[in-house]
This record gives structure tokens, sequence and C-alpha cells, in this order.
């Protein structure tokens, strides 16, 4: 129970998180059907996944605002090279084009020392544009059906897509709270300067967090296909701010140093269950972007307070 009741204060999304549930089970009688919450599950890994990589990034006092391009490229390949090279090739070609563009973003922000927010920035307009180019404005259909069968697909009645999700949070939550790459990722989002006095390969780190965000986000987009069964030039718009609205709900800093996987997990269910249960509700869509950009603005006042007493506090 003490466990608990610490998890709350260091994580005061899950709070939001369990008003949602209550506010929606009582309000609608489908909330807590079981196929509901496996469709709850199924949308928070799109933007989950990508979530995962971005808390790294984030954390290590950088950004990447070209993932939801990454998620359109990566998704156009897997489905468009299908006749080619076959699923399998397809695939592979799309989550090596997240790769690529997340080494690229993170060897121009490493050699040049430009800001991540300028640099992923400039990749967002270049990697839609791509799209675009490549797909002629068009959507692409998957033939095959064991293609579009793997979305639906279930494993003791979870989705696939949900248990992807859930495995990957669970390593990506051991590799930054246990290993000395997620000890990196703090020491270096604390304090570069001192990071690299302290022995640590800044700009080497970097790079593998913007890896990681990159086959994460292009990881993401295919799965969407396979959901879909398709891909469309659009896919993916404004997932960035999705992503970033879901890792600052859960805690973790704009200026870095500071979250966690499990902050960003509360981060994702608030939104997606938000969301649902709106749904359910009948209400309007936008009324979701007003109440989560509330909340957003919010957190960020409550985040910079936080940051000025602790700042004090030293200070003093």
């Amino acid at each position: 129970m003490n466990r608990i009741v610490d998890l709350i204060k260091k994580q005061p999304i899950w709070i939001f998180v369990l008003v949602c549930i209550v506010f929606f089970s009582v309000s609608s009688p489908y909330f807590f059907d079981l196929n509901n919450f496996s469709n709850i599950l199924v949308q928070a890994s799109t933007i989950g996944l990508i979530a995962l990589g971005m808390t790294f990034v984030m954390i290590n006092g950088n950004i990447d605002l070209s993932v939801g391009a990454t998620v359109a490229l990566a998704a156009s390949l897997a489905v468009g090279l299908q006749s080619e090279l076959g699923i399998i090739g397809a695939v592979a070609v799309g989550l090596m084009s997240g790769i690529m563009i997340g080494a690229l973003n993170g060897i121009i922000a490493w050699k040049t020392g430009v800001d991540a927010f300028i640099v992923t920035l400039g990749a967002m307009i270049g990697v839609r544009g791509l799209v675009f180019i490549y797909t002629d404005e068009q959507s692409f259909y998957a033939y095959d059906l064991a293609y579009s069968d793997f979305g639906a697909s279930e494993i003791f009645s979870i989705p696939v897509l949900a248990l992807i999700f859930i495995l990957l949070t669970i390593v990506a939550h051991l590799i930054l709270k246990y290993t000395i790459h997620g000890r990196n990722v703090f020491a270096v989002g604390g304090n570069r300067v001192a990071a690299k006095e302290a022995g640590i390969r800044v700009g080497p780190h970097m790079l593998i967090n913007f890896i990681l965000v990159g086959f994460l986000a292009a990881l993401s987009g295919i799965l969407l296909s396979t959901q879909m069964g398709a891909s469309t030039p659009n896919l993916g718009r404004n997932y960035e701010l999705w992503t970033i609205t879901a890792v600052v709900l859960g805690g973790t800093r704009l200026t870095g140093g500071f979250g966690s996987i499990i902050g960003t997990l509360g981060g994702v269910l608030a939104i997606a269950i938000l969301r649902n249960g709106m749904n359910l509700l009948q209400v309007p869509s936008f009324y979701v972007l007003i109440i989560l950009g509330s909340i957003l603005i919010i957190v960020l006042f409550i985040d910079k307070r936080f940051a000025e007493q602790q700042g004090q506090g030293v200070g003093a």
C-alpha cells in the first residue's frame, strides 16, 4: 500500500487516470467492457511506442519533432514495397528508415551543436515531403491479407499490438532504471557539462537515443498500417504533439534530467482513456483537445514553479 502511495506522489498523472476511469465507468455502461479495454490498449500503443523513445530523448534535454513524419514514411515503405520485397523485406526497410532518420537527427545535433528542436523540425518537414513524393500523394493498400491479419490478431484474447506495447514498455523501464545507459540519460539531461567531465561520451549517447525514438516511431507506423491494412501520406500527422503531450503529462521535464517510463505510461493511458471515454459519451473530439491543452498548461505551470522552488532551495 505504501508503494502505491509513493507512486501516486511521484507520478500524479495516475490520479488523473484513476479519476477518468471512475468517471467514465459511471457515465457509460460500455466503458468497463473487456473489448473496450482492449481498444484502449491498442489505441494507446500507437502513441505509446513513440512516447517510450521520446522519454529517453526528452530526459536527455532534447526533443524530436520528426516522429510523425517517420511514422508515415515507415508505413508507406512497409506497405508499398511488399510486391517487390515481400512482407518481411518491406517491413525491414520501413524499420531501417526510422533508424536512419534518427541517426541523421542525432549526428547533425551532435556534430553541429544545433539545437535538436531546429534539427528535427527540419527533418519533420523534409521527411513529410519525401513521403508525398514517394506515394505521389496516394494511399497504399496491403494486398497480402497476412499483413492486415497481423494487426487484428490476438494472443490469449489480448491484441498483439497491445502486447508489443506492454512488453516494450517493460523493457524500456528496465533499461532506463537499471542500466548504465539509463543512468547516463539522467546525467546528460541534468548537467551536460558535468556529464562530459565525468567521462560520458555525450554525443554518441544522444545519438543512440535519437536512433531509439526513430526506430520506435517506424515500428509504430508499421503496426498502425497493419491495423488499417493500408498507409496514407498524412499518417502520423500531429503525432509529435500527442507524443510530447503524453511524455510531459507523465512528468518528464522539457529541460531534461527528470522523468520515467512509468510516468509516460500514465500520460499515454490518460490520453487514450480520455479520448475513448469522450467517444463513448458522444462528445465532439475537439473538446478532448481543449481539455488536454488545459491540463498540459497546468502541468507545465506546476513544473515551472517546482523547478523555481528547487532553484531557490539550492541557492539558499
